[in-house]
């Protein structure tokens, strides 16, 4: 049976040309990137070299990027930091957020540190209004966690105008971006934010490396202790390979940008034409026709019989998609994202998420698939 991959908002498959650009970092290059003789120091020529590709195509300074373990080590840092090195007492994140930094947000809430979240608008998006009202009546040194694009249902925020919310009320921001490295141009040297994460498996690199950007401004101490590896600020052993693969991967995804995020949003646009055209009652969670993620298309279905065990069947028909974000596919509870602005008992959220590597053959043959299960 042909297997159909609609869900690269959770995972990506790994690009050959970064395969082979990890390959000799598993086998002949081996050293450990710590040790001074050459097997040593050929790694961490490798490493460095990726920092600063890394660095030049987000428009940062190599000494902000620190390689990580993925968005989610990055996340837990960034917020772990701005409460115990940053003194900030005081928290607004939103109930949309990935639960990376849902539950580091909450994990940080003391007596100490209090906690608030923006309201999110029918749209799906942050209500700026009420942030500036939340900092404007801020009970300490505070930290804003807003997500860039949104995993489940698309919706992108305006991170300038959000950064420069925070620097009026002098607070500290951190974006959670892993939706969006690798997907969109960044500036970081012209961004008013001083916390930025990606994962390289978001954008055809490989699984368990990312990048926590701090601000050069920003003094912070390690959140995993032990060795002075990423200049004392994560410890442990480099991922090497990982680290390379994340960088050839970010590399091949800037020099084709333009050309493939035109393809892939035509792609998006095309499904959502074709199930309008085909499913009576099928609407759309998020902003889609708005400031929305081009790889993301969330799908309202009517809830019957057959759509409540959608996923399953699709399953079933080698058709892979998600319930919204792929950390809570395997639960009952439902996508908090949804709920947050749309709870309808009567509709079923599937998420269907894009890459260059998908057609419009596929999506005519799942949206046909569609139809006869509905």
């Amino acid at each position: 049976m042909e297997r159909i991959y609609f869900d690269n908002a959770a995972t990506t498959a790994l690009d050959k040309e970064v395969l082979d650009a990890m390959l000799p970092y598993m086998t002949e290059k081996f050293g450990n990137p710590s040790s001074i003789y050459s097997y040593g120091r050929e790694v961490r020529l490798g490493i460095e070299n990726a920092r600063k590709t890394v660095a030049k195509i987000l428009g940062a300074n190599p000494g902000e990027i620190f390689f990580t373990s993925g968005g989610t080590e990055s996340s837990n840092t960034a917020i772990n930091a701005a409460v115990n090195d940053l003194g900030c007492t005081y928290i607004i994140s939103s109930p949309i957020e990935h639960h990376a930094t849902l539950h580091s947000v909450e994990h940080a809430q003391s007596d100490r540190v209090k906690l608030d979240y923006v309201n999110i608008l029918p749209d799906g998006h942050i209500d700026m209004a009420h942030l500036e009202e939340l900092l404007k009546n801020a009970p300490g040194k505070t930290l804003v966690s807003l997500m860039h694009a949104n995993n489940e249902i698309g919706n992108l925020l305006d991170i300038h105008a959000v950064g420069n919310l925070c620097q009026k009320y002098d607070a500290y921001f951190h974006s959670d971006t892993v939706q969006t490295v690798g997907h969109y141009k960044f500036d970081l040297k012209n961004t008013p934010v001083h916390f930025i994460n990606g994962a390289g498996h978001k954008f055809h690199g490989p699984k368990g490396t990312g990048i926590l950007y701090i601000n050069e401004n920003v003094k912070i101490k390690p959140f995993i202790q032990g060795g002075a590896q990423e200049r004392n600020m994560r410890a442990g052993t480099e991922n090497s390979y990982g680290i390379v693969g994340f960088a050839k991967a970010l590399e091949l995804a800037d020099q084709h940008m333009e050309e493939q995020s035109q393809y892939i949003n035509d792609l998006r646009m095309y499904m959502a034409d074709q199930l309008l055209a085909n499913i009576p009652g099928v609407a759309f969670n998020g902003d889609l026709k708005g400031r929305s993620l081009y790889t993301v298309l969330n799908v309202a279905f009517p809830k019957t019989e057959k759509s409540e065990m959608l996923l399953f069947n699709l399953d079933i028909n080698g058709i892979c998609a998600s319930g919204g974000s792929a950390c809570t596919s395997g639960a009952d509870a439902g996508s908090h994202v949804i709920r947050a602005f749309n709870n309808n008992p009567d509709q079923i959220a599937i998420r269907f998420s894009f890459s260059k590597n998908n057609t419009k053959e596929e999506v005519n043959s799942v949206v046909a698939k569609l139809k006869e299960l509905i």
